[in-house]
């Protein structure tokens, strides 16, 4: 055992265990405390529509719109960034930036200290396939202080759930009401939304205190999978933070501890701490991200597992830098922003949103595409130009994907296919037309191809300059890129300039 590695203090998200008397795991345990019913019961229940989406073959519509890059860039936090392999298929290392001397896998720790503000983003999954495969997965994120003073790291805002029973995947309409953040369909839904609110939902301390040279558990909690009927459970966690001192974090796996009677328990500290330094990285591997300058007939991204930059994107969208104004499209006309643009995907901006990755695992992805758990805070000082007066629309889109410019458009699909591409929650605050502030949460299901409803649409005068603020936290379980839309009404069709393509 390393000398780092001697202190037995245990952070537990669930009830307080101890190595004498470690209570079994349920296989029902709920990750966190469910939120509090703001009502009865039965006030506020989550949204039950089971319509299938419509069996009809989709037509290509291609839309007239200008496609520009979004202003601004990913800042330089850095986030602790596990999500390979998604599916965890033995116990060890999920991702460890701690050094590299003296550990049984060297190459299974990267060596990247965290100072001041970083974020924890993970996601994985437990499946299970027979019975005999239903033995609880336990994760583990440890926290060390390799410095000789003492350390404290503040939990800012936090949450973590589970698929079942936290967020189930149930069946959404396209556009909810989320003002008391109780719809989310996913872990990563349900995440996403509690931290664009600034919760630190749970039992989450508001600090660790770190001994000199000492480690603590941050979260030690079950993904578990269903003990009569086997099956899988996700857990996704997000979590931002800052720390007064430099200190090493990883993310471990191990199957429950068995007490003498059989039942399962949960770690403690010096058995996340031996399997760090005796395990090696969870197998088996996802598959490969294909080289960068490759071009195979089918490109995969890959998998995360390392440390990203950036952890939000703050934006201005404005006619030019210069400017503080920007102007609405005439009539009939839009204009739109990529959002989570990447490589292959980015509509002849040539911009890649995708975070860089500052330290990573060889057969994982070379960038963070998709940006899972980035804050996107964009600001839109809308002022009518026109001679008349207005109606403009804000909204987020799901456009087929493509990496050339578009010649005629942006295209959608009419219907949207079946596959989802965006479930989770959106904050716009603006002025309405008595110059009140309002704030709404809307939580968004899309599909791939589906055109955006508005997420607001204002009155605007001529010559009257509107605020809007659009922000969102790029949710876990969906697929990038989308877009945001600007738009002016005008109800003649031939001005939308609609018009029916082959598939």
């Amino acid at each position: 055992m390393l000398s780092f590695l001697f202190t037995l203090t245990l952070v537990q998200m669930t009830p307080s265990v101890t190595a004498q008397a470690v209570p079994p795991i349920s296989r029902t345990l709920p990750s966190l405390p469910v939120a509090p019913q703001l009502g009865p019961p039965d006030a506020h229940p989550q949204p039950d529509i089971t319509a299938p989406a419509p069996a009809v073959q989709p037509v290509a519509i291609v839309r007239p719109v200008e496609i520009r890059p979004l202003p601004g860039d990913l800042d330089e936090v850095p986030v602790f960034n596990s999500n390979s392999p998604e599916v965890v298929g033995s116990e060890g290392i999920l991702l460890s930036t701690f050094p590299p001397a003296g550990m049984a896998t060297p190459a299974a720790h990267l060596n990247f200290p965290f100072e001041g503000r970083f974020d924890i983003f993970s996601h994985h999954i437990a499946r299970a396939k027979t019975p005999s495969e239903t033995r609880t997965i336990v994760q583990g994120i440890l926290i060390h202080n390799p410095t000789d003073k003492p350390v404290e790291v503040r939990i800012l805002e936090a949450a973590s759930y589970l698929t079942r029973p936290d967020a189930l995947f149930v069946e959404l309409p396209p556009y909810l009401d989320n003002r008391l953040g109780n719809v989310f369909a996913g872990p990563g839904s349900r995440v996403t939304s509690d931290i664009l609110r600034g919760r630190r939902r749970g039992a989450w301390p508001t600090a660790l205190h770190l001994a000199p040279k000492s480690s603590q558990l941050l979260l030690n909690l079950p993904i578990p999978t269903g003990k009569v009927t086997p099956s899988s459970n996700g857990r996704t966690t997000l979590i931002r933070l800052h720390s007064n001192g430099r200190v090493y974090v990883a993310n471990l796996a191990m199957y429950a501890p068995l007490n003498p009677d059989g039942t399962e328990r949960f770690p403690v500290l010096e058995e996340w701490e031996n399997l760090l330094v005796s395990g090696s990285l969870v197998q088996p591997r996802d598959i490969p991200p294909s080289s960068p300058d490759s071009n195979p007939a089918r490109f995969y991204y890959g998998r995360v597992a390392g440390v990203s930059r950036g952890s939000r994107w703050v934006a201005r969208l404005t006619d030019a830098p210069n400017q503080d104004q920007l102007s609405i499209p005439q009539p009939g006309r839009a204009f739109s922003y990529g959002l989570s643009l990447l490589p292959r995907g980015t509509w002849g901006t040539g911009q890649v949103q995708s975070a860089p990755m500052l330290a990573r695992y060889p057969d994982t992805a070379y960038q963070a595409h998709g940006n899972y758990g980035v804050e996107y805070s964009l600001t839109l000082p809308l002022k009518n130009t026109t001679s008349q007066d207005q109606i403009v629309e804000v909204a987020l889109e799901t456009p087929i994907k493509d990496d050339e410019p578009p010649k005629s458009g942006l295209r959608f699909f009419e219907p949207p296919e079946s596959r989802i591409f965006f479930r989770g929650t959106v904050r716009i605050r603006y002025q309405d037309e008595n110059n009140q502030r309002r704030t709404q949460y809307v939580h968004v299901v899309q599909r791939r191809g589906e055109e955006g409803e508005p997420l607001v649409s204002l009155n605007l005068p001529k010559g009257e300059k509107r605020l809007v603020e659009v922000d969102f936290l790029y949710p876990p379980d969906a697929t990038p890129p989308q877009v945001l839309t600007v738009r002016t009404v005008d109800n003649s069709r031939e001005l939308l300039g609609r018009r029916d393509l082959p598939l």
